[in-house]
């Protein structure tokens, strides 16, 4: 059976956010996936044997990075007093 990949590509403002970022995700990273980072960007490949995991996988990794994102930015605000 042939594996299904996705390649989802994010550039960052440098070489640590990109780094914080990968590091923030790698617990949630499943054997599927490889996590690489050059410079300022963050690439995960994810490979799975059928389509619907594939996206199941690439939905979930989606989220993740969105949380990880405002979690290691400085958009994110921190709102306790």
């Amino acid at each position: 059976m042939s594996e299904r990949r996705a390649t989802i590509t994010t550039s960052h403002a440098d070489a640590e956010t990109a780094t914080r970022l990968a590091r923030a995700l790698r617990p949630d990273n499943t054997e599927e996936m490889a996590t690489t980072i050059d410079e300022a960007t963050v690439e995960t490949t994810i490979e799975r044997a059928t389509t619907g995991g594939l996206a199941a996988t690439v939905d979930d990794y989606v989220v993740n990075l969105s949380v990880a994102a405002d979690l290691t930015t400085d958009r994110h605000t921190d709102t306790h007093e």
